[in-house]
C-alpha cells in the first residue's frame, strides 16, 4: 500500500501527478440523491495512472460526485491536461474542480519558489480553482519540530497566501497526525501553525488524522471558525466503515461555520473503487449531509 507520506516525500518539489495501483469498478448510485459530496482524486491514484484522468472522471460522475480536489498538478498541468482543458472535461461530467493540491517546500533560493507558486496559481485561476493546498511539510522529525522552523513555514505560507489572493484563490495547509503528535514546549505544531500564520492562510483539517493524533476536530473548528475553509473526510478505509468517527458532530460543526467544501479521502488502496463508492453511498444517505 502506498503510504500518503512517503509519496509527499518523494514529490516534495511538486504534487504528485503519477500515482498508482488498482481497477475502476463499473460506477453506479446514479440515482442516489445529489449532494454536495466532493472527492479527493488522490484516492484513485492507482487508476489515475492505468486508465487516465478522463476515465476516472466518468466513473466519479456516475458515483454521484459534485465536487473534486486535484492531486496531479504538476508544471503548469493537470494530470498532464492543460487547465481550461482539464475544467471543460471536468464541467462536461456535471462536475467541478474547485481545490488542489499542491507542493513546494522552502528551498535556498525564495525567488524561485515564489516563482513557482506564482506559475501554479495561473494555472489554477485558469482552471477556475477556489483553493490550492499545501498538503504537506517537514514537521515529521523531531529535528524539524523547532519553533524557527514554524515560524519560517509561517512567513512562507503568508507570502503565498498573499499572491494568491491576488486571483481570489485561497491557499491552505493539509495536516497529518504529526503536527499534532509532535508538540514544542507542549503545544502542538498545528496550533503553531496557526498561530504564526496571517488569515490569508486557512487549514484543510484531515479529520482521521487529526483523531489518530488524539485531538477532536470539532474542538478546533470551534476554537478557529474562521481558519478551516476545507475539510478532508477520512476513515480507516471506507467513510463510515470503521464505526470510530463522529462524522455527524464533524459536519454539523462544519455547516454552523459555513464551510462548503469537503473532500472524501482514501488513502486504502486494496479496493480504491470500492471505497470510494461506499462512501459516496454512505454519506449520500446521512441525514446531516447537505
Amino acid at each position: 500500500m502506498t503510504n500518503r507520506r512517503d509519496f509527499l516525500k518523494q514529490t516534495s518539489m511538486l504534487v504528485a501527478g503519477s500515482i498508482a495501483g488498482s481497477s475502476i469498478l463499473s460506477g453506479c448510485g446514479s440515482d442516489a440523491p445529489k449532494k454536495h459530496i466532493g472527492l479527493q482524486l488522490y484516492s484513485l491514484r492507482g487508476d489515475v495512472k492505468d486508465l487516465g484522468i478522463k476515465k476516472v472522471l466518468e466513473i466519479v460522475a456516475k458515483m454521484g460526485y459534485v465536487n473534486l480536489e486535484t492531486a496531479g498538478y504538476n508544471d503548469g498541468m493537470f494530470y498532464n491536461v492543460k487547465p481550461r482543458e482539464f475544467k471543460k472535461m471536468v464541467d462536461d461530467l456535471g462536475m467541478r474542480a474547485t481545490s488542489s493540491h499542491a507542493m513546494r517546500t522552502i528551498t535556498e533560493n525564495r525567488d524561485e519558489d515564489m516563482a513557482w507558486w506564482s506559475r501554479a496559481m495561473e494555472a489554477h485561476a485558469a482552471a477556475d480553482m477556489k483553493y490550492m493546498v499545501m498538503p504537506w511539510a517537514p514537521f515529521e522529525d523531531e529535528e524539524d519540530c523547532t519553533l524557527e522552523n514554524v515560524q519560517r513555514y509561517g512567513t512562507y505560507f503568508n507570502s503565498i497566501g498573499k499572491l494568491t489572493a491576488t486571483v481570489n484563490i485561497a491557499f491552505g495547509y493539509h495536516n497529518h497526525a504529526f503536527e499534532f503528535k509532535n508538540k514544542i514546549d507542549g503545544v502542538p505544531v498545528y496550533d503553531l501553525l496557526l498561530e504564526n500564520t496571517s488569515n490569508h492562510v486557512f487549514f484543510q483539517n484531515d479529520v482521521y488524522w487529526t483523531k489518530v493524533g488524539g485531538y477532536d476536530v470539532v474542538d478546533y473548528l470551534k476554537k478557529y471558525p474562521t481558519r478551516h475553509k476545507t475539510l478532508h473526510i477520512k476513515d480507516v478505509r471506507d467513510i463510515g466503515g470503521s464505526g470510530t468517527m463522529n462524522f455527524e458532530a464533524i459536519f454539523n460543526q462544519a455547516y454552523e461555520n459555513g464551510i462548503k467544501d469537503w473532500y472524501v479521502e482514501m488513502e486504502d488502496e486494496r479496493t480504491p473503487q470500492e471505497d470510494v463508492k461506499k462512501s459516496y453511498d454512505f454519506l449520500a444517505a446521512a441525514e446531516y449531509v447537505k
